[in-house]
């Protein structure tokens, strides 16, 4: 009678059991499936970039590295080309295509970066971030070649810059008329570089726009400057009837060269500078020149006749020659000692400029005279 009370204890024990372990089965199995799905939700997105991640705002949410890198090109790579650097100069425009330049990003390395977001966590870590989307944003690093920008500049300089003319004197009918000065332009070449170079970016869209500064640049002399020449101060003219067409030639090149040459009170003449180099290009031929104490052949022969003329115009106004040599031999066309010697990188012919106002210098070949005229204000005159 005990054994079956105990029986039917043990049974009815048993019975409320089995659902309490059939329960904990469920609970197992729902927990390992879910657990198991998870774990290969994690595992599948691995082989995707986490959402959430963007670079440069530009969402990569669930793509691959392909698709990714396929997505930025087309964003920035194939937009950036359309860009273009406007320049602004006064009322003209130069525009540079930014495909010149040559525009980067590192668009692998960002995708990269993207694409390895939180894949170095745990699995736990990583379900929570995917499941959070809290991702994060990459930026991309810009880069190009300058050297077009510069070129472009280099270019710009070489169209607006002008150098300024000086006013000068026209000889007409024994009278002067003065012709104005104008002015020249420079531009700021440094300024407009540093701010060009500062302006191109890696943003797609928009030009990058420049206003270029442009400077006027005064003239040297001015109208107002010249306006007292009015009388001739000094004349002086010598013969070369005798000369060889090689010499007589140079004495027509050198003469030319000096007329119309305008000082400034306190200017320097230098006779060498004006003249330039005697040079078979510049179209001086060989003809006699006295080296020494003896007569030799040499290119520009004949031109010291053209500095002797000249200094001694010189000589009869309040002028100082600065520096002159005499020949070691007599010449024959102007007294002995009155001759001043040139040769170029050796020997120059220099006056100074020490009137109140400007000198105007005349210089012409007539019947085989070399005459200088110099003319400056009336009260110049000796």
């Amino acid at each position: 009678m005990r054994r079956n009370r105990k029986g039917r204890r043990t049974a009815k024990k048993s019975k409320l059991i089995m659902p309490f372990v059939a329960l904990i089965i469920i609970l197992l199995s729902v927990c390992s499936g879910y657990i198991t799905y998870h774990y290969n939700y994690v595992k599948y997105c691995d082989n995707f970039i986490y959402p959430g991640v963007t670079v440069e705002g530009v969402s990569l949410s669930e793509k691959t590295k392909e698709q990714a890198k396929d997505i930025i090109e087309s964003n920035f790579s194939k937009q950036i080309v359309k860009k273009n650097v406007n320049i602004n100069v006064e009322d003209k425009n130069y525009t540079l295509s930014y495909s010149k330049i040559n525009p980067k990003y590192n668009v692998d390395d960002a995708v990269n970066n993207a694409f390895n977001y939180g894949k170095n966590s745990n699995i736990l870590k990583k379900y929570f971030l995917l499941k959070s989307e809290k991702g994060a944003n990459f930026k991309l690093n810009f880069s190009y070649d300058d050297k077009p920008i510069k070129e472009l500049i280099n270019k710009v300089q070489s169209e607006v810059n002008r150098d300024p003319v000086n006013a000068t004197l026209q000889f007409a009918n024994n009278n002067f008329s003065v012709v104005p000065e104008v002015s020249g332009k420079k531009l700021d070449k440094d300024k407009l570089e540093k701010e060009t170079l500062s302006k191109i970016d890696g943003n797609v869209g928009q030009d990058s726009n420049v206003n270029a500064q442009v400077k006027t640049v005064s003239a040297k002399i001015n109208a107002d400057m010249l306006k007292g020449v009015d009388s001739l101060i000094a004349t002086y003219s010598t013969n070369f009837g005798a000369s060889s067409p090689q010499r007589a030639n140079n004495i027509v090149l050198a003469t030319k060269s000096i007329n119309g040459k305008i000082l400034m009170p306190g200017d320097i003449f230098s006779f060498n500078d004006i003249v330039g180099e005697r040079t078979e290009a510049r179209g001086y031929e060989p003809a006699p020149v006295i080296i020494g104490n003896k007569l030799e052949s040499g290119l520009g022969g004949g031109i010291c006749q053209v500095s002797t003329t000249l200094y001694n115009a010189v000589y009869k106004t309040e002028m100082a020659s600065i520096e002159r040599e005499h020949h070691t031999m007599p010449v024959h066309y102007v007294p002995q000692g009155m001759d001043a010697t040139v040769d170029y990188g050796n020997i120059d012919y220099k006056f100074k400029n020490t009137l109140q106002y400007p000198v105007y210098i005349q210089s012409y070949i007539a019947n085989s005279n070399i005459v200088f005229n110099l003319y400056s204000n009336s009260s110049s005159k000796n």
